[in-house]
């Protein structure tokens, strides 16, 4: 009986240390990654953009990157990741090391491309940083094209079946969205043609190849100022700052959905809270500085800010409502 009592004394001592030991190692662990949160950032950030180099996207994270450094002490450089209507890049992005040192540039597409079939993709893979940017879709047409106002172009289309060449930023993209959603609205049979991105479709506008797109008025701006192309409509429930004589869809009595896209900054969803908190300020500080501000005026780019938490909710209710907008047009395979 002694013997067993000293051995179970000498177990219950082991166990003891084995449980101090194993305490001591969760706190020794605690305090690497508090340690790691609090030197964050150490190395150069990755900011992936997942569309082609000089549209609205990637000049968007661009200049945010340029004003952001200062505030996280360390560069951020960009990569295009462009395809399947941002899949690609998006994908990346939720797929990266959840170090808080790749960052992804997301838009619309996010909250659409699993009701579309095109992905599994969904908001849920993220934490969310922010919002930067909000823009409707515009119905812009080369300036010579043999229609002036939105009635017009419709009038056209009905004469021309299937005829009218409609760019977009790719299938499944919100100007695809955008034009699939105004030609069913409108009883129009349009020839959709989709690009990797919006600025080679109005490269290929521009170059005659297509009749029309549907894209944001930043991503037409220059070539409506220099007068090679003309705006005939925003799909919006107001006039865009940046067009102020451009007419709505609203405005001229055709009933069509306000449709637009949105970018916003998101990190892994398994990326540690403290990070992300880092990164949250440093980005929306970086969008409250005057280089940014005046860049997207200048740019025809508009300026809408949400933190997190706003971001998350946002991001919730434009799936639904892409989700219904998409069954309803029967584009989607859920």
């Amino acid at each position: 009986m002694k013997n067993f009592s000293k051995y179970l004394s000498v177990l219950c001592l082991g166990l003891l240390l084995l449980v101090a030991g194993c305490s001591g190692d969760e706190s020794s662990s605690a305090d690497n990654e508090d340690t790691d949160a609090s030197s964050f950032p150490e190395k150069p950030i990755t900011l992936i953009v997942p569309s082609a180099a000089g549209g609205g996207t990637d000049s968007t994270a661009r200049a945010l990157a340029n004003a952001t450094e200062d505030h996280l002490g360390e560069s951020i450089g960009v990569e295009n990741k462009e395809g399947g209507s941002g899949a690609t890049g998006m994908t990346e992005g939720a797929n990266a090391d959840p170090d808080g040192y790749t960052v992804s540039m997301v838009f619309v597409e996010l909250t659409m491309l699993n009701h579309l079939g095109l992905s599994d993709l969904t908001s849920d893979q993220f934490k969310p940083l922010g919002l930067v940017n909000l823009d409707p879709a515009a119905l812009t047409v080369p300036a010579d094209a043999p229609y002036d106002t939105i009635d017009e172009f419709i009038e056209y289309s009905k004469e021309n079946p299937g005829e009218v060449k409609v760019g977009n930023a790719g299938t499944g993209s919100i100007w695809h969205i955008a034009a699939e959603s105004f030609a069913k609205e409108t009883e129009l049979e349009l020839n959709h043609v989709p690009f990797d991105g919006a600025a080679p479709a109005v490269t290929s506008l521009m170059g005659g190849h297509i009749d029309a797109v549907t894209v944001s008025p930043a991503e037409v701006l220059p070539q409506v100022e220099s007068g090679d192309l003309k705006t005939l409509g925003v799909m919006s429930d107001k006039r865009s700052d940046m067009m102020p004589d451009v007419p709505t869809f609203e405005e001229e009595e055709v009933d069509v959905t306000p449709v637009g896209t949105w970018r916003g900054l998101v990190v892994p969803e398994d990326t540690p809270d403290e990070i992300a908190g880092k990164l949250e300020e440093a980005f929306l500080k970086g969008a409250e500085e005057e280089e940014f501000t005046e860049f997207m005026k200048n740019n025809g780019l508009g300026l809408e800010v949400k933190n997190s938490e706003e971001f998350e909710e946002f991001m919730n209710k434009e799936s639904q409502f892409y989700g219904d907008i998409i069954s309803d047009l029967d584009l989607g395979s859920n």
